[in-house]
């Protein structure tokens, strides 16, 4: 590698992809190998780098500082390290007292370089499997809340005989195809286990993890407040409904305990009820596993994110083919698994806006608190690296394998 000195800004901002701080690129897309070297803490206090850190730019002078080492040690090696060239006093070519600089040259040459040790590294990325477990028990509880009070409005649902389905633009441009809502729930099945395999090979798992099971876990929360507040009718007169209970809570109780076990899939059969229309659960799960899959894998693996954007846009195109989810379901669905992702990263990505102020509006959300909680301790953008999990390390045939970073970028 050359040495950093004769960097330049496109080797700057390789040097920051590899590293897994791409924020930075933008900010630094002119600044050479020398004017790299030289930042500090000042720097990260003013824009435009202020605008960009979001952990006062430690992550970034602490890979700096590793960067002054090596360019000291590169600069001197055949310099003053042995007193050749260029560094003897008063210019001579002869080391003086038996090969060795005078002691006051010697202290003036001695350069104090902190070296950042690997657990400062690994401080601003720590694992919290506590805070992750709380997150997945989290989610865990809305969906059991959320099958709970889908068989609570099924008792309500009004029978199409009486109230047909409401009037919907795309059922008018196109006629039910019967198994497309099979092909739906395969294609998310399929990028729920393609998002399992990544998340199982990410070095900061358990971050990305609670991350995902509180995300998922909110949704389905405001998804038992649209169902029950507003009951819809069925979409489509081929419904088949199961018959209602009427107060039947150990009968109800053993369809919620089926519901579940079946994942709430309709090709399992274990959800045969009515009344889970607004918004479609379906459409979340298709759109939050494929943000996740996209945000979470490195940017040159464009293949891999066209099929999984494929695979959730075709899935979702069935839900609405099967007449299975009211449009309007699934407009909601993907405005809120959106919005949701975006404004949690992006509160994730900026340290200021894990304080709460009057300057920050995103303080005044209900789940504010339960974000700081998980989130206090991250400092900076997760960076996209991968490792073998742990008990695959451990396999005889992995022995001293230790870590393998296959990708930061």
């Amino acid at each position: 590698m050359k040495k950093v000195a004769l960097w330049s800004a496109e080797d700057v901002s390789d040097w920051l992809s590899k590293e897994g701080m791409p924020e930075y690129i933008d900010a630094l897309h002119e600044t050479g190998g020398p004017a790299l070297l030289r930042l500090s803490e000042v720097d990260f206090q003013t824009p435009p780098l202020s605008l960009v850190s979001s952990d006062g730019g430690q992550q970034l002078l602490e890979r700096l500082e590793t960067l002054r080492i090596e360019n000291h040690i590169e600069a001197h090696k055949n310099g003053h390290a042995n007193g050749h060239i260029g560094g003897l006093p008063n210019g001579t070519t002869k080391p003086q007292r038996n090969g060795t600089l005078g002691m006051k040259d010697f202290r003036m040459e001695m350069v104090h370089i902190p070296i950042p040790t690997m657990e400062t590294a690994r401080s601003s990325f720590p694992p919290e499997w506590g805070k992750t477990g709380i997150a997945f028990v989290y989610a865990v509880v809305c969906f059991v809340t959320t099958t709970v009070v889908i068989s609570v409005v099924h008792e309500r649902v009004p029978p199409k005989e009486h109230t047909p389905p409401l009037p919907d633009k795309f059922f008018d441009l196109f006629n039910r195809v019967e198994w497309a809502f099979s092909i739906c729930e395969i294609n998310g099945m399929l990028l729920v286990a393609l998002w399992l395999i990544q998340w199982m090979l990410l070095k900061h798992r358990s971050i990305v993890g609670r991350r995902f099971f509180f995300i998922v876990g909110t949704l389905y929360l405001y998804r038992c407040i649209t169902m029950y507040i507003t009951t819809l009718p069925v979409p489509g007169m081929h419904f088949k409904c199961s018959p209602k209970l009427l107060g039947n809570w150990e009968a109800q109780t053993r369809r919620i305990m089926k519901m579940i076990a079946g994942g709430g899939l309709s090709i399992t059969g274990s959800h045969t009820m009515c009344g889970d229309y607004l918004y479609s659960g379906h459409t979340v799960m298709l759109t939050l596993t494929y943000l996740f899959i996209k945000e979470y894998s490195p940017r040159r693996f464009w293949w891999y994110h066209w099929f999984c954007w494929s695979l959730s846009a075709v899935g979702i195109f069935c839900i609405l083919l099967a007449h299975d989810h009211y449009t309007v379901d699934v407009v909601v669905a993907y405005f809120i698994t959106t919005r949701l992702f975006w404004w949690y990263h992006t509160m994730a990505n900026q340290q200021s806006l894990k304080e709460t102020s009057q300057s920050n509006p995103f303080s005044r959300v209900w789940w504010y608190r339960l974000f700081q909680y998980f989130e206090e301790n991250v400092n900076g953008t997760v960076p996209r690296n991968y490792q073998l999990p742990l008990s695959w390390r451990v396999l005889p045939w992995n022995r001293g394998v230790k870590y393998s970073r296959l990708d930061t970028q």
